[in-house]
């Protein structure tokens, strides 16, 4: 039997997980719209991204042309997602967007065995009926904030896609994520600055450059620690941890991103109680999950 990860591993993977739901935070700070924040996000995350992969892992930056086109296109869906992200943010506030990208899970319980050719699993159906819930209590309590939460279930949608395509490349053929993610902030980067006008208008090339305050150092929090650097530092805590230990962890983000929104923000003085009943049903559905599954694997094993 595998020795048990140190309880330093443990916290390193909560603090990753902490450092994540910042980034609702820091798109709250940034004064530009959300399609000028994700291209420069990608912007900048994207050369910091190969150059990591290339220079400090040795790694083989440029892929066949095949593969290429398609982790390009998996980039333009995570761009897209990532405008959903900011973008209920700034429709609504931080504690519905979180709510909404919680019910990623509900969303891959269908796009994954659609994409992968198997069955619906039962006991993903029922959690998505509790999420369902979850969703109706939010919008029968939280009405003017019905577009953020439309926006945000996009976005959630959308990232219920492309990891099921992220697993396909690096499963199947062979890619290095690292190298991965590097093309896809390049796939993202060219799907935002095409869609930059359709949302901001014909001077939205101009608008980008419309930085306000501190928004320089957000942006770059935003792209080389909380994109690059904690994609990275999750690759090596996966050497360490689980998958199974690495997802329970991550379905804590949204927890984290709304306890912070309401410290810095006071977000909890604008939302009804009737949003954390709805919160607190999508948070469980995400959590029971794992914990299900890994029962159940248990009781095969005996």
């Amino acid at each position: 039997m595998s020795a048990r990860p140190p309880a330093g591993r443990y916290l390193q993977l909560h603090l990753l997980v902490a450092l994540l739901a910042t980034t609702a935070i820091l798109g709250k700070l940034i004064s530009l719209s959300a399609p000028a924040l994700v291209a420069w996000r990608t912007a900048l995350a994207a050369p910091c991204g190969l150059l990591l992969a290339g220079w400090l892992f040795r790694r083989r930056v440029l892929p066949p042309p095949a593969q290429l086109l398609k982790v390009l296109g998996v980039g333009c869906i995570v761009g897209v997602h990532w405008m959903c992200f900011f973008g209920a943010i700034k429709l609504s506030n931080i504690s519905i967007c979180l709510a909404g990208m919680a019910t990623v899970s509900f969303f891959t319980a269908f796009t994954e065995p659609l994409m992968e050719r198997r069955r619906v699993r039962p006991l993903e159906v029922l959690l998505g009926m509790l999420v369902l819930l979850g969703i109706l209590l939010i919008a029968g309590f939280e009405r003017g904030r019905l577009a953020g939460l439309a926006v945000a279930l996009l976005g959630a949608f959308l990232a219920a896609v492309f990891p099921v395509f992220n697993q396909h490349l690096v499963r199947r053929e062979g890619m290095d994520p690292l190298v991965m993610v590097g093309w896809e902030m390049v796939g993202a980067w060219l799907v935002t600055m095409a869609l930059l006008p359709v949302f901001d208008g014909p001077g939205a090339y101009a608008g980008m450059l419309a930085w306000q305050g501190l928004d320089w150092l957000w942006l770059l929090l935003l792209a080389w620690v909380c994109t690059v650097f904690a994609h990275a530092f999750h690759i090596h805590l996966l050497r360490h941890l689980s998958a199974y230990t690495g997802n329970l962890a991550m379905n804590f983000e949204p927890v984290y991103g709304i306890m912070a929104a309401a410290l810095l923000f006071g977000e909890h003085h604008v939302l009804h109680p009737g949003f954390y009943a709805g919160a607190s049903a999508i948070l469980a559905a995400n959590i029971l999950h794992p914990l299900i599954l890994g029962w159940l694997a248990r009781r095969q094993r005996l």
